[in-house]
């Protein structure tokens, strides 16, 4: 969770305005995409020009699983060179127990758990090891720098393996002392084997299999090993009634609609469950979209059980975590749907646009209500679905 921003209070920089109206806002968003980037670059005390959340650099420190959304979604606009530095940064953070920060403040103090400073949620978040090895995945193949992969490959070890998980693969997080699963949903205590973490970890396994084989690393195998065992078991939590799956199997045993087209998305849904997915959330599409971005839960529904430390401001219904519509699961949501209905996908990609261009890029939005303007994780992920536009 980070911490609270009060909308008046924030003055966004203004909107660049688009070279022309064609193209259904592509220039636009190629334009306002790199905007945000350069308004969210902040300064550290030691020189490094870090990436914050937001495009009026207010959050002040780089945050992994941010991070590694803009590298993936929007790397083609970051240098090389500022690139490897955010990664260095980063990479200082890491516990002596090999758990990956959460993020590293602009002072270069690593924080390992959602929540303030001093007062965190739990003791690390459970997505820090995957979002870190991701991250650096993707800028070791992105910049052709599989010299600083090799180099830095066992940290990246160390890092997923500090994450608990259960004899079958599947990240595990027990409910008598719950961390903190993923970054988009740290406020919720999902516990027993959870499915969007478990995810982030087989993408992390597949891409460090992947990359270990081209340094020809020791680990390649068992990268491999971990991957295949979380394809094998990731049925655990499917929910056949609703044909989705569940996004934990003990506390929010609710249908997870991220995770679900996320599982599509990395190649772990079977074709049987991909279809099933899929006309789901096309038969369910008018309560789970508003303005083209995407609730975590289907309409109606809230998440059953949150940390104690929040505050029931931001676990009212329908606002933040707690059934507003984001437009950062786009980037795989609109992929997933277009297996499906191109003509859907593409409509997602053209509403968030329109949403944006009218009302400035949100972090979340309802009815009367938006969080969070310039919130660069939106703009990122719209941006990576932006071929949409033009077809």
């Amino acid at each position: 969770m980070r911490k609270s921003i009060v909308i008046a209070a924030l003055t966004a920089v203004p909107l660049v305005a688009s070279a022309s109206d064609g193209q259904n806002g592509h220039d636009w968003l190629v334009a306002e995409t790199k905007r945000q980037l350069e308004g969210c670059r902040l300064k550290s005390d030691s020189g490094i020009w870090l990436h914050t959340p937001d495009g009026i650099a207010h959050y002040e420190a780089l945050w992994t699983r941010d991070f590694y959304y803009y590298l993936k979604f929007a790397g083609d606009l970051i240098s090389k060179e500022e690139a490897k530095a955010s990664i260095i940064y980063m990479a200082a953070g890491q516990r002596a127990d090999g758990c990956a920060p959460d993020r590293v403040n602009a002072k270069g103090i690593p924080i390992y758990s959602p929540g303030g400073e001093d007062n965190p949620l739990a003791d690390h978040a459970k997505d820090n090891g995957p979002c870190f090895a991701l991250a650096v995945c993707e800028y070791a193949r992105r910049y052709d720098d599989m010299e600083y992969f090799e180099t830095i490959e066992p940290r990246l070890k160390r890092a997923i393996d500090h994450v608990s998980r259960a004899e079958n693969g599947l990240v595990y997080n027990p409910a008598d002392n719950p961390q903190c699963v993923y970054g988009f949903t740290d406020i919720v205590a999902k516990t027993g084997h959870v499915l969007f973490t478990s995810l982030l970890y087989y993408q992390a396994c597949d891409e460090l299999a992947r990359l270990s084989e081209i340094v020809e690393s020791e680990h390649q195998d068992e990268y491999r090993r971990r991957a295949n065992l979380i394809k094998r078991n990731i049925g655990l939590l499917w929910d056949d009634e609703s044909g989705m799956f569940f996004a934990a199997d003990q506390d929010c045993r609710q249908i997870d609609v991220w995770g679900s087209m996320l599982a599509i998305h990395v190649g772990v849904a079977t074709e049987a469950r991909r279809e099933r997915i899929l006309d789901y959330f096309i038969t369910n599409l008018d309560g789970l979209v508003k303005n083209g971005q995407v609730r975590h839960l289907p309409q109606g529904e809230f998440w059953e059980r949150f940390f104690d430390e929040i505050p029931e401001s931001s676990t009212k219904p329908g606002t933040y975590q707690n059934g507003a519509y984001w437009s950062t699961p786009l980037a795989w949501i609109v992929p997933a749907l277009a297996q499906a209905d191109p003509e859907k996908a593409r409509r997602l990609v053209l509403d968030t646009v329109a949403d944006f261009r009218a009302n400035g890029t949100a972090e979340c939005v309802n009815v009367d209500y938006r969080k969070v303007p310039d919130y660069v994780p939106s703009i990122t992920s719209l941006y990576s679905v932006r071929r949409w536009l033009l077809e």
